[in-house]
C-alpha cells in the first residue's frame, strides 16, 4: 500500500479550563462542553490518533509504522524509536487558567513512569486583550523559599507573568514552571508524554467531580529549574515563503512558513516524518499530483518517503515540525 499525507481524527479532551474557541476560531467539531485540547496527532497509550481518510483510513500510528517502518517516520527516527511516534500535536484553548506546572526529564520520567519526558513549545494562535502566560520565576528562589510561597499561596508573586499575542513562542524545557492564562489559544507541540506535575490550581472544584484536583509537590520538587532567565520568549524572524527557523531543540525542529505564493519543498535531506501545523489561514498541499488543502487549526502529516511537495496560499501561516 502506498503512503501519501495523511490526516487524523482529533481527540477532543474535556479540561476544568476548557472553553469554545477550538469550536469558533478552528472550527473544531464537536457538542461537549468545557473542551480544552484537541489532541491532532496521538501515540499516547490509550489516546492514539487514527488517520481520517484515505486507503489507510482508521490506521494508528502504531499501525503504520510497524507497516512501513522508515519509510513512515524516517530511518534514523524509527532506529531510534522503533514502533513508538516521539511527538504528540495539540491546540489548546484556555477559558480559565491552566494549573501552574511542570514536566520531568526524559530521564526521572522514565524512572518513575516510564515514559518520555515532556519538554515542548507554544505558538500563540489568539490571545484575548491582556492574557498572560507563566513561565519561569522572576525572582531567585530556592527550595525552601518554594516550599514556603506554596504553603502561603504566594507561588505566583515570584513567577514570571507576560502578556501575549499571536505570533509569540515559548519553549518549555522539562523542570521549568508554567502555566497558559485565560483567553489564550495556541498550538502546542511536545514529546509523545503525559506526565504533568501540578503544583497549585487556585483551589479551584472540578465540577464534573465535585472535587479539587490533585496536586504533585512531593514529585515536582526535585525537578523544578529554579534559575531565572533575561528572557522566555523565543526570537524570530520571518522571510515570506521560506522556512523560518522558530524552536530547534534535541527532541523537535519546528519553523514557520508565512505563505503568499507557491512554494517548493525539498526534504531529501531530512530523515524524518513532516508535520504542517496551520496557524492562519488555508493552504494546498500539493504531493505526487494530489492535493491535500488544510485550514487554520488543521494538521497534516507527511510520511517520510515524501520529498517533494509544493505548498500553495494566497495568505497562510503553518508551523513546519520534524523529528
Amino acid at each position: 500500500m502506498k503512503l501519501y499525507p495523511l490526516q487524523f481524527t482529533p481527540l477532543y479532551k474535556y479540561r476544568i479550563w476548557g472553553g469554545e474557541k477550538l469550536k469558533t476560531e478552528l472550527n473544531k467539531q464537536y457538542t461537549e462542553e468545557n473542551i480544552g485540547e484537541s489532541w491532532e496527532i496521538s501515540d499516547v497509550s490509550g489516546d492514539e490518533t487514527v488517520v481520517a481518510e484515505g486507503a489507510l483510513k482508521g490506521q494508528s500510528l502504531r499501525d503504520l509504522i510497524k507497516e512501513f517502518k522508515g519509510d513512515f517516520v524516517g530511518n534514523a527516527v524509527y532506529e531510534k524509536f522503533g514502533e513508538e511516534f516521539p511527538l504528540l500535536i495539540k491546540f489548546i484553548d484556555a477559558k480559565t487558567p491552566l494549573s501552574i506546572q511542570v514536566h520531568p526529564s526524559n530521564e526521572v520520567a522514565k524512572e518513575r513512569h516510564n515514559s518520555f519526558g515532556k519538554n515542548e513549545m507554544w505558538y500563540v494562535m489568539q490571545a484575548d486583550k491582556d492574557a498572560e502566560l507563566i513561565v519561569g520565576f522572576d525572582e531567585e528562589i530556592n527550595t525552601d523559599d518554594y516550599k514556603t510561597h506554596l504553603e502561603n499561596n504566594t507561588i505566583l508573586n515570584v513567577m514570571h507573568h507576560e502578556n501575549v499575542q499571536k505570533g509569540d513562542t515559548f519553549y518549555i524545557p522539562t523542570g521549568r514552571v508554567h502555566a497558559i492564562g485565560a483567553g489564550v489559544l495556541l498550538a502546542e507541540i511536545q514529546q509523545t508524554s503525559n506526565i504533568t506535575y501540578r503544583i497549585y490550581d487556585y483551589d479551584r472544584v472540578d465540577s464534573k467531580t465535585g472535587a479539587k484536583r490533585e496536586l504533585h509537590n512531593e514529585l515536582a520538587i526535585d525537578v523544578i529549574d529554579y534559575k531565572v532567565h533575561k528572557n522566555y520568549k523565543t526570537d524570530y524572524s520571518i522571510e515570506k515563503n521560506v522556512s523560518n527557523t522558530l524552536v530547534h531543540s534535541p527532541y523537535f525542529r519546528t519553523n514557520i512558513l508565512d505563505i503568499n505564493s507557491t512554494v517548493e519543498k525539498d526534504y531529501s535531506v531530512i530523515d524524518s516524518f513532516i508535520i504542517y501545523m496551520c496557524v492562519e489561514g488555508t493552504v494546498n498541499v500539493i504531493s505526487e499530483g494530489e492535493t491535500y488543502t488544510i485550514n487554520n487549526g488543521e494538521t497534516l502529516l507527511l510520511p517520510a518517503s515524501l520529498k517533494k511537495i509544493t505548498l500553495q496560499s494566497e495568505s497562510a501561516r503553518v508551523l513546519e515540525v520534524y523529528y
